[in-house]
């Protein structure tokens, strides 16, 4: 086996999941690290959060691979006492090089959200939305079939027992008892995308982070006929995060293809944000 460097892990990355893939307003790529420095140890996680960067430490990892970026909007000082500044210190007194493949990874065949379509066994799978140069099955989020017809209530308890559990749980808008066949998923925030959505035809929407007014605007739009789509609105982190042991499989795999030896682990830090959850009145 050959020992690998900053570079040639980069390189393996990109060509799992391409950089040009990538929306326009993202970040991706590596927010700090040597590129000729060797890297034997890596971390992979959703989130570079001050607990995973600790974890990162501990386990003496070169590198830190995320799929949320460190750095997605600007900042003017990386000073050491400020929440960029403070994580960029830590990595680069520790000798970490932090990487992050984000958008790109979620339109990537075989990224994100497909492995949330997989949960749910969608056949003849589509990208719900594709940018112009991409490849044939290549976009954000998936629009496929069930392989047999279920009612909404099914799909959000499927999706329940496949994700992690998370204090707000699975939330559904619409009739729990309508069946369905033509689902579209997007693990993470999908209100962007509901116009997309209904062109798809797809009778429920399975996605994270659905605000109040998207959500009551695209339930007051729905089909007047089938009500459709009803919406599964499912955790950002949980819907998420099940990619990053898939993920640490790909790369792993692609680095010994090539002879590369690289002890990859994959975060044990719950970077979801909520801790508490009071039922209502009407749950109680």
């Amino acid at each position: 086996m050959t020992h690998a460097t900053l570079a040639d892990i980069i390189a393996h990355i990109e060509e799992l999941w391409p950089t040009e893939y990538a929306e326009s307003w993202d970040s991706n790529g590596l927010a700090t690290g040597d590129l000729n420095a060797r890297v034997s140890t890596i971390l992979m996680a959703l989130d570079p959060m001050d607990a995973v960067i600790d974890e990162a430490v501990a386990l003496n990892a070169d590198l830190l691979f995320t799929h949320h970026p460190l750095l997605l909007r600007g900042v003017t000082s990386v000073a050491a006492h400020t929440l960029k500044g403070g994580a960029l210190t830590r990595l680069i007194s520790h000798g970490i090089a932090q990487y992050n493949a984000h958008t790109n990874a979620d339109s990537a065949q075989g990224g994100v959200s497909d492995v949330l379509a997989d949960m749910l066994e969608l056949t003849d799978r589509q990208p719900i939305t594709s940018g112009p140069n991409h490849a044939e099955g290549v976009g954000l989020g998936r629009v496929g079939t069930l392989p047999k017809p279920r009612t909404v209530s099914e799909l959000a308890y499927t999706l329940a027992r496949s994700t992690p559990a998370t204090k707000t749980g699975i939330r559904v808008a619409g009739d729990p008892n309508a069946t369905v066949s033509r689902v579209a998923v997007l693990a993470g925030s999908g209100d962007s995308l509901f116009d997309e959505v209904r062109a798809h035809g797809a009778d429920v929407y399975v996605t994270s982070d659905l605000r109040h007014h998207p959500a009551t605007e695209a339930r007051d739009t729905s089909h007047r006929t089938t009500n459709t789509p009803h919406l599964i609105d499912v955790a950002h982190w949980a819907a998420e995060s099940p990619w990053m042991s898939i993920a640490a499989t790909q790369l792993g795999e692609k680095l010994k293809e090539n002879g590369f030896d690289v002890d990859i682990h994959v975060s044990t830090t719950r970077t979801d944000p909520w801790d508490l959850r009071i039922a209502s009145h009407d749950d109680a």
